[in-house]
């Protein structure tokens, strides 16, 4: 028991710098929108000088929607990418290596303002892109595997917490008086810079995953010596036995493809679960909260509306520290249902007053209430959860191409939403909601009767859990997934 539980400086150092590069991913997915206006600008006046006529309204749009959404189409080729260099290169490394990505893509954007180039921004969005589906396959891994039992979770959620701070920070820097401006949108959009130099300065003194270094290297002395230093004692033993334990049953089940992965009957529930988890996070509507808020806000009559969306992401950051510390008492089931039942309710409190808004005025302040409940719920649950339980539903064996199946999946979902969104919301007005009510109440019935609970449980037991169940009947009943713990926690 010695090594259970304790927090060190070596594991403080892993998993601070690992979510730098969530911080990363974060930042890059908020800083596009608060400078659209002057960014727009640009596009425009580099048209002009080009060929001496204004842009068209439509290419305009065109332009500005490609520069929004090739950010997902990058992070779909990164995160179907991350079995290629984890396995090869190591966790550790890997992010380390995926770092030259960053530094190009803040080159690329930070001076196409000076080549009059909108082609250097749309290309560095890409490639920002690509690094941080990357990152969202090497971060909630490489956390996962140099954490002890007991704080897997509260550990895992830190690069969920990583992610909404560098939202915030993105919200903060794209105020016209800090960098959202004419003269420092390019700064704004090269800061990507920072973060990852921070983490090539902090990275190398980090240890590479002792679970890599014992099953994929076979080199147990150096694995030992890491956990040592990771959890602060020389009595490693049981973290070592339970490695050599998983490290018997990948000698049965060997590393496994992506094709494999969805040919074998016994990773076809665990993958079905974590496919589901990741898009109930991306079809949730969180997305489609933030794009209405700021017009919600002025209806309610918010002078400075762009400062109360500031203060939602200071929501969304805050309710995300509380699942940090509940998630190993609570569990992951139970604050993934809860977050989803609230949202839900949000979601019906939303579209009644959103509905009602122009005849019944106070109903703005129902609508900011809904606003900020809805987001605080998504960070109990949705937000943090799908990302590190999806690691602890396999063994390492099918984990990094797992996990690069979830990551496509949330970015293809992140994708859909992000170009569609609108037209749907034109088509349905108010009404947008109640798509995502009934969505929610679908992934909430899925998760009671199908997502088992990983709290305190080691990577083998849950993945033994599955295989024997695969083995047995290729899919698994709902009472069968309740035998797994699955109803312990509610």
């Amino acid at each position: 028991m010695a090594s259970e539980g304790k927090m060190t400086a070596q594991l403080l150092l892993a998993v601070g710098g690992a979510v730098l590069g969530s911080l990363q991913f974060g930042y890059n997915t908020g800083v596009i929108n608060a400078p659209q206006r002057v960014i727009e600008e640009f596009y425009n006046q580099t048209w002009f000088n080009r060929y001496e006529t204004y842009i068209t309204p439509g290419m305009l749009t065109t332009l500005w929607s490609l520069s929004v959404s090739i950010f997902s189409v990058g992070g779909m080729v990164g995160s179907f990418s991350v079995g290629l260099f984890v396995n090869r290169f190591g966790r550790r490394n890997s992010m380390l290596m995926s770092n030259s990505l960053a530094f190009l893509s803040a080159i690329l954007m930070g001076f196409s303002k000076m080549a009059g180039s909108f082609e250097m921004l749309i290309l560095g969005r890409f490639i920002v892109g690509v690094y941080s589906g990357l990152t969202t396959g090497f971060v909630p891994m490489y956390v996962g595997e140099v954490s002890p039992t007991s704080l897997r979770g509260a550990l895992g959620t830190l690069h969920q917490l990583g992610v909404v701070v560098g939202i915030l920070i993105a919200q903060i820097f794209g105020i016209d008086l800090i960098m959202g401006n004419e003269t420092l949108w390019p700064l704004l959009l090269g800061f990507t810079f920072i973060p990852s130099l921070a983490q090539c300065i902090l990275m190398p003194f980090a240890p590479e995953s002792p679970r890599f270094l014992l099953i994929n290297r076979n080199e147990e002395n150096k694995a030992k010596s890491v956990l040592k230093k990771l959890r602060g004692t020389t009595d490693v033993s049981r973290d070592l036995q339970e490695m050599k334990e998983e490290s018997r049953q990948m000698l049965q089940e060997k590393k496994v493809t992506i094709l494999e992965l969805f040919r074998s009957p016994i990773y076809r529930q665990p993958l079905l679960i974590a496919i589901v988890l990741q898009l109930s996070q991306q079809l949730s509507g969180i997305n489609a909260v933030f794009y209405y808020s700021t017009d919600i806000f002025e209806r309610a009559g918010v002078q400075q509306p762009v400062y109360a969306t500031i203060g939602a992401g200071v929501v969304n950051t805050a309710f995300t520290v509380v699942s940090l510390f509940v998630v190993e008492r609570a569990g992951r089931r139970t604050l993934h249902l809860t977050g989803l039942l609230g949202m839900a309710i949000c979601a019906v409190l939303m579209t009644i007053a959103l509905a009602l808004l122009i005849q019944v005025p106070w109903m703005s302040y129902l609508s900011i209430v809904a606003i900020m409940g809805f987001v605080a719920f998504f960070e109990i649950g949705p937000g943090p959860i799908p990302w590190f339980i999806v690691a602890e539903l396999f063994s390492q064996g099918p984990r990094p191409a797992a996990i690069a199946v979830a990551g496509l999946s949330n970015w293809t979902a992140n994708f859909i939403v992000g170009m569609g969104f609108q037209y749907v919301a034109d088509l349905c007005g108010a009404y947008v909601f109640v798509i995502f009510t009934i969505l929610l109440v679908l992934f909430f019935v899925f998760t009671y009767f199908k997502v088992p609970e990983t709290k305190g449980r080691t990577f083998d037991e849950i993945a033994s859990e599955f295989r024997q169940g695969g083995a047995a009947h290729g899919d698994k009943t709902p009472d069968e997934f309740h035998s797994l713990g699955a109803d312990s926690q509610v």
